[in-house]
């Protein structure tokens, strides 16, 4: 049986519109907007990224502040952030306001790898959207804002912003 069309003679579908929005972040999540291989050989990991872009924004963090963030076992972000120490991405000093737990802070080679990081994915951002007008720019990061904001409200967990 064919599937109905519109008038330009495309597909309607009869599915939810969170169907194709489930859909189309399924495939987002496998794209890596930056290059996969860099001539220098660094590339920040998911985890690191993230972990660094949260340090970046709020600042030095203790284990169980990150694990509260984050929503994950201490276990893992004690693997995170060991990873991070050793790369010299990171490093631990006492709390700033002097409670007893040691905090995590991101070191200037950790902002510089976070800049050149966010510099690759910007510039593959801008790869992808030549053909778009800076105003379907603006438009499509403010709903991926809105969307983003929604996810936290209903986690618990807002994420903080610049």
């Amino acid at each position: 049986m064919a599937q109905p069309a519109d008038s330009s003679g495309d597909p309607v579908s009869s599915e939810k519109p969170t169907a194709h929005v489930e859909f189309e972040t399924m495939l987002l999540g496998r794209y890596s907007i930056a290059a996969r291989y860099r001539r220098d050989g660094t590339r920040l990991d998911r985890s690191a990224y993230v972990l660094l872009s949260r340090l970046s924004v709020e600042g030095p963090m203790s284990i169980g502040q990150l694990t509260e963030a984050f929503g994950l076992d201490t276990s893992t972000v004690n693997r995170q952030t060991a990873a991070l120490l050793r790369a010299g991405l990171v490093d631990r000093i006492p709390d700033p306001i002097g409670g007893i737990a040691r905090k995590f802070r991101i070191t200037e080679t950790g902002e510089g790898a976070l800049e050149a990081e966010r510099r690759a994915n910007t510039d593959g951002l801008d790869r992808v959207m030549v053909n778009w007008s800076a105003a379907d720019v603006a438009t499509f990061a403010s709903y991926l804002e809105r969307f983003n904001t929604d996810i936290e409200r209903l986690d618990g967990r807002p994420w903080p912003r610049p």
